[in-house]
């Protein structure tokens, strides 16, 4: 029912074969499903069905991912789901991009572990769980900026999987050091940036027993094209005409294409919505390669940002958003830093606590707004992929108010508030 295409050569693997690669050309795989037969089903019939799987009390109907297992993994058994309760996320209304121009905020962090990277990883970890009925696993593999090596080490902990993390040293919250070693996983710290990272992971996942689970893993995609069906569903089945995602690895904006795609051809929506690859001034090379119409992209050496999370510089995803803003007529914005920190603001004074990437997708909405590519009468929504709480650090250096203080007693508290009837 499911398969794994190569993107470059059409070459075909098996969806648990453990491949991230084609054998044949070495490019990228997608996973593939079977839509001849997901369209005997009538689109009321999926409607349905999402709609009594919302109020079940089953855990695998409970989690937002599996919920549409149909669209995700649909020859895994049930025995092999790892779920933690991942997706489900609300839809809220934001702050303004522009006069009378109006967004919504998709809360992907609000999580397990606080980002969007667990819609992923229950299904890699739940299909490498399958694999290891049939064959060597000795481990879990991924490179970090905080959010993936926290989803992998959480969900292989429920899964029974030894899990292996390599994280850039010092580029890191202290927040998101900590979850992977609170799991149980192995954690190494290299002495370089996330690409460094990256390369090593490369060379980790191509020997025996070892599972890669950074998003050039296929696997991730299946989930992570959930948050396109949530979307949907929260629309009342339709599809918003632009959606704006931090952009760092670029799987993402690659899962949500896929997601509106399979959706559009089950005729639940009538149309993509325009997808904007977020980045930030400090690392945005798909950005760059707009200029070429991204026939192109050549990796910069990513620098400082409060965005750690896409601090990428040499993305391994870019084949895949080539594709999906090329098809869904999409663009690419790139948000310094105090733009960033303004957006930041803007979505916390709005009582949505913010990360920084949030921050630059917000501020790359705003953006696009302002130069009118964005219209009143759009339907917008911004991707939010990780809780603030992460970024307890970033946040304070945005933060201007400081607590007050007083004398425990009502004379001085007033007069530390300023108000009537202080002495």
């Amino acid at each position: 029912m499911t398969s794994l295409r190569c993107i470059e050569c059409g070459a075909h693997a098996r969806v648990l074969s453990g491949e991230v690669s084609c054998a044949r050309c070495g490019g990228l795989l997608d996973p593939v499903l079977d839509l001849r037969r997901l369209a005997r089903t009538r689109a009321a019939t999926w409607r349905a069905l999402a709609a009594r799987r919302a109020v079940g009390i089953d855990e695998v109907d409970r989690s937002g991912v599996w919920a549409f297992r149909e669209w995700v993994l649909p020859e895994l058994s049930a025995k092999d789901i790892v779920t933690l309760g991942e997706g489900r996320t609300p839809l809220s209304r934001g702050p303004a991009l522009a006069p009378r121009v109006g967004c919504w905020i998709k809360q992907c962090g609000q999580q397990p572990t606080g980002s969007f990277k667990d819609l992923g990883m229950t299904v890699l970890v739940s299909a490498a769980r399958a694999m290891a009925r049939r064959r060597r696993v000795d481990a879990l593999v991924c490179a970090s900026t905080g959010d993936t090596s926290a989803a992998l080490a959480a969900y292989g902990a429920r899964g029974g999987l030894p899990v292996v993390v390599l994280l850039p040293r010092g580029k890191v919250s202290p927040a998101q050091l900590l979850q992977p070693l609170a799991h149980g996983a192995r954690v190494v710290e290299l002495d370089g940036d996330f690409d460094a990272c990256m390369r090593v992971v490369r060379a980790l996942g191509e020997r025996p027993g070892i599972v890669l689970a950074n998003s050039k893993n296929p696997l991730r995609l299946l989930g992570q094209a959930t948050v396109a069906y949530e979307i949907a569903r929260d629309l009342g089945w339709r599809a918003p005409d632009v959606v704006v995602v931090p952009s760092g690895n670029l799987g993402n904006v690659a899962a949500l294409y896929a997601g509106f795609s399979l959706l559009r051809a089950l005729k639940l929506v009538d149309r993509l919505p325009r997808l904007v690859a977020a980045q930030v001034a400090a690392a945005d090379p798909l950005h760059r390669a707009r200029a070429s119409g991204y026939a192109r992209l050549e990796p910069v050496r990513a620098g400082e940002t409060l965005a750690t999370a896409i601090r990428i510089g040499d993305p391994v995803s870019f084949p895949r958003a080539r594709r999906a803003l090329i098809e869904s007529r999409g663009t690419t914005t790139s948000a310094d830093e105090g733009a960033v920190q303004e957006a930041m603001a803007a979505l916390d004074a709005h009582g949505l606590l913010s990360c920084p990437q949030t921050g630059a997708a917000f501020a790359g909405a705003r953006a696009l707004a302002a130069a009118g590519e964005i219209g009143a009468k759009e339907t917008v929504v911004v991707v939010a992929t990780a809780s603030g709480l992460k970024f307890t650090e970033a946040k304070a250096a945005i933060v201007r108010q400081r607590p007050l203080r007083a004398a425990a007693s009502l004379p001085a508290v007033l007069e530390a508030l300023a108000l009537d009837g202080a002495p």
